[in-house]
């Protein structure tokens, strides 16, 4: 199997790893007009895709 004859610089490394972002979370608002993340549950009101999934009961 061959081998590098020298080795990399460190930019040379730098350069291949500049893409290595996080990214925000996308964040969509409910029916209720709360944030939620896509395809779950929202937090506040228990509904997913207009279906009530989560009984929440008011404090």
């Amino acid at each position: 199997m061959p081998l590098p004859k020298r080795r990399h610089s460190p930019t040379r490394g730098k350069k291949r790893r500049t893409n290595w972002k996080i990214s925000a979370p996308r964040v969509e608002t409910c029916d209720c007009g709360e944030a939620k993340l896509p395809h779950h549950v929202c937090p506040s009101c228990g509904e997913y895709k207009g279906k009530k999934i989560l009984n929440k009961t008011e404090a």
